[in-house]
């Protein structure tokens, strides 16, 4: 017998063949993983596609070894791999490395990482794993193929893969920062107060000669009696004490302090809480989706920010598991499953299952395991599309504008999105897209029939959407009223909003201090040496860095052409925003959310705790800001420059920008007040600018339809990108003028390019890029990809051009 096998490479083939020795006939079945050699010395662990009778007319290698017991992988994710790898463009070899956690693929070059925690017993392993384990304590890091020469055997996955489950070992790649809950400091009764509180009156006669701490233990009892928990720094507002008042209580064991777990929105659970009913906008909603879905497969949900959406996912994920189904929730972002999950618990309990690439090894093993198994609930980012589910039988795709659900780099180049409408189909399932600013994509397949649509245009309860005010810079300017990058307008509503006790988000789309540095002199620019794009002055480190390829190098006090002092930074991002808040608003507290301020998770969780709790007025942010966060606070939020958003050269840069303005929007007056939104622009008179300040969601894409369709684009055309790369130029484009002219002669006038990109060199090589512009038809579309597929390894196969690097993108966002 001889076995397909899928390999996590990126190969011309789908699978390869491999002999099935007669000790392993009984183990090897479709979807298990075995070790398998491939080129001269290498090892991998590869999934079973097949099993076939027939040698094929070459000589096939033998399977090493089989690695699982039960197949890991069901042929519903090989059908979803392999539409991916069909409809994007890439090889299936891709498509599963994308799929599968780390732990389930086992290479010759992977590294195994001694696991501290599980000591130095090993009195329960056999002689194999032992030798392994021991080794491990000693060397605490070892690579697979120093494994096999200590066990001095080629088989050794089997052996790996039993430690990997028993916890002796870890994988390098599986070594990240576990996603941790968010907890804050909490106060309550010590004991014997807490078990008897009748025992409180003896409390207060014994610290009634001290005022302070009178008042702390009175606060503390009121608010006890309010809600569930009393968090520290909400007592000792409410008494107006200091923390020494409160250590006090402490000392003398009347109270304690504790680190408790909670949702990052407290406010918004308990909100949630109170409305155990649905309101009349959202029956509405949910009748529109059932009916919707009693005809077609998908749904969109238009709400505006704040209608209360996820109500309505709550009680659709309710009727699911009802009917003994699984439903998949997926979010753009990781940061967001931490905002709802406590959300969703608070309802489903222990029926949920939290999947993305920042939870641990352990976690992830667990998850896999439990969705097989048919957990109810899995909420997670886009790599959730991957698991392997029992009976799916509905998807929520929450923000479904959002383009963090398409992957750029590397292949698959997928959009979860699309992709989980295809998963649905697969298992017969449902899909809800959810989002208060639809894509244009999918707007047009709920004008064309396609989809179901269900609105709700209201803010839920009494909230009323925010005030939207635009400013025109330019009298200010002319004036010189301007107050550093700050309008008077945006700075007073900034002061009246802060000595109202609320606070403030401002937006600015840029992280860094300055995008340029420029010698005033000769013109020289500070340019990054792999990429052709100007370095990025960060303040924080008083570095210059390449947002691309992370190029870092000191910032020069002259310039190195011609030696003149005078070099200057040239535009502003969120940290000179966070620099300037401090001279004009010294008193407030300001934190900033970008990349560099948030880019590991303590640090996100860090700065959203704070804000939320209230010891941050000011929050500076880019687009992490828009990603549907909610705080009940916020008064205000100011868009420092809005122009900036609407002249990148992409067609999608409209929709792009009024998804942006709109979600940040949102962020203002989400719970008890209506809030204020000031948009500073220098041209107050565009499109995009006047259709968010009337929230004209349908004038936009009228608007928007209109351009698209005159100028051949999506959602009435297909795109397909081609970008051709190499470390010599000349190289790059000689190649790219023979992919181009291959295309021209099967698609003529469709086919744009070659062109240099927008950024001529990337990490090192020259790039060439190319367009397809195709109709909505099948036979053209699929014509068009085959031959892509053929060109790309015609291409490689030619003298000298084995290293051009070709990047296939279809449907690019």
């Amino acid at each position: 017998m001889f076995a397909e096998v899928i390999l996590p490479l990126a190969l011309p083939k789908r699978s390869y063949t491999y002999r099935i020795p007669d000790d392993l006939l009984d183990a090897v079945r479709p979807g298990v993983r075995v070790e398998v050699p491939f080129g001269k010395n290498k090892l991998y662990s590869g999934i079973v596609d097949s099993l076939q009778p027939t040698q094929p007319e070459y000589r096939v290698r033998d399977i090493n070894a089989v690695l699982d017991e039960v197949a890991v992988v069901n042929p519903q994710q090989l059908q979803l791999w392999d539409w991916i790898a069909s409809y994007y463009c890439c090889s299936l070899g891709e498509v599963m490395a994308a799929a599968l956690p780390g732990h389930l693929k086992l290479t010759s070059e992977t590294r195994l990482v001694e696991n501290p925690a599980y000591g130095d017993d090993f009195t329960e392993l056999d002689s194999e794993e032992y030798l392994l384990a021991e080794a491990l304590h000693l060397q605490h890091e070892i690579n697979i193929d120093d494994a096999r020469k200590i066990l001095n055997k080629k088989t050794i996955f089997p052996v790996v893969q039993r430690l990997l489950n028993k916890g002796v070992l870890f994988l390098r790649e599986d070594l990240q920062q576990k996603f941790k809950p968010r907890t804050t400091v909490a106060v309550r009764l010590a004991e014997p107060y807490r078990s008897a509180p009748e025992l409180l009156q003896e409390a207060f006669k014994t610290i009634q000669k001290f005022d302070r701490q009178t008042e702390v233990l009175m606060a503390f009892t009121l608010l006890s009696r309010q809600q569930s928990f009393v968090r520290k720094k909400e007592l000792l507002d409410k008494a107006q004490a200091s923390d020494s008042s409160l250590q006090s209580l402490v000392k003398k064991a009347i109270l304690e302090t504790y680190e408790r777990e909670v949702s990052r929105l407290p406010g918004y659970d308990e909100g949630f809480e109170e409305a155990g009913k649905l309101n009349d906008q959202q029956v509405t909603a949910l009748s529109a989706i059932q009916k919707t879905f009693a005809e077609k497969q998908v749904a969109l949900l238009h709400g505006v920010t704040g209608s209360g959406k996820t109500r309505v996912y709550i009680e659709l994920i309710r009727e699911t598991l009802l009917q003994g189904g699984q439903v998949l929730y997926l979010l753009p972002e990781i940061a967001l499953t931490t905002q709802i999950v406590g959300r969703l618990q608070r309802v489903f309990g222990a029926d949920i299952a939290v999947y993305h690439s920042k939870i641990n090894y352990n976690e992830r093993v667990e998850v896999w395991k439990s969705a097989a198994a048919g957990k109810p609930v899995i909420l997670g980012a886009r790599s959730g599309l991957f698991l392997p589910f029992q009976n799916l039988r509905l998807i929520i795709v929450d923000e479904e504008h959002d383009s963090s659900f398409k992957q750029f780099d590397p292949a698959p180049r997928y959009n979860a999105r699309d992709s989980a409408v295809y998963l649905a189909h697969i298992y017969q399932a449902k899909v809800l897209l959810g989002t208060a600013t639809p894509s244009l994509e999918s707007y047009h397949n709920v004008q064309t029939g396609k989809y179901g649509l269900a609105e709700m245009s209201e803010r839920f309860g009494e909230g009323e959407l925010p005030a939207v005010e635009l400013l025109d810079l330019r009298p200010y300017y002319k004036a010189k009223q301007m107050q550093g990058l700050f309008s008077p307008p945006l700075l007073e509503a900034m002061k009246k909003c802060l000595e109202n006790g609320e606070q403030v988000i401002l937006f600015q789309n840029r992280r860094g201090y300055s995008p340029i540095l420029e010698c005033q002199l000769c013109s020289w620019t500070a340019m990054c040496k792999h990429c052709e794009v100007s370095l990025t002055y960060h303040q924080h480190n008083h570095k210059l860095r390449c947002h691309y390829c992370g190029y870092v190098e000191e910032t020069p006090s002259v310039c190195p052409a011609c030696g003149s002092g005078k070099v200057s930074l040239l535009g502003f991002g969120t940290e000179k925003i966070e620099d300037e808040l401090k001279i004009f608003l010294p008193e407030a507290k300001v934190a900033r959310l970008d990349m560099d301020t948030a880019g590991s998770k303590s640090g996100l969780t860090a700065i959203l705790q704070s804000f939320e709790e209230k010891q941050v007025d000011i929050l500076v942010g880019t687009g992490m800001v828009t990603k549907g966060l909610d705080f009940e606070n916020v008064g205000l939020v100011g868009v420092i420059r809005a122009d900036s958003m609407l002249k990148f050269p992409d067609f999608r840069a409209g929709e792009r920008s009024f998804q942006l303005l709109t979600q940040v929007a949102g962020r203002a007056g989400r719970k008890n007040n209506r809030g204020k939104v000031i948009i500073q622009a220098l041209d107050p008179k565009h499109p995009i600018l006047q259709e968010v300040l009337q929230y004209d969601f349908q004038g936009f894409l009228q608007r928007e339809m209109h351009e698209r369709h005159d100028f051949s684009y999506p959602p009435f055309f297909r795109l397909i990108y081609i970008t051709v790369e190499h470390k010599d130029l000349a190289t790059a484009q000689r190649a790219a003028a023979f992919i181009g002219r291959h295309l021209r002669e099967q698609f003529g006038d469709r086919l744009l390019g070659p062109v240099v990109p927008s950024i001529p060199r990337l990490r090192g090589l020259f790039g060439q890029s190319m367009m397809l512009k195709l109709e909505k038809s099948n036979p053209i579309i699929h014509a068009a990809k085959d031959t892509l597929h053929r060109l790309s390894d015609h291409t490689n196969a030619q003298k000298g051009w084995g290293q051009v690097k070709i990047s296939i993108n279809v449907d690019p966002m």
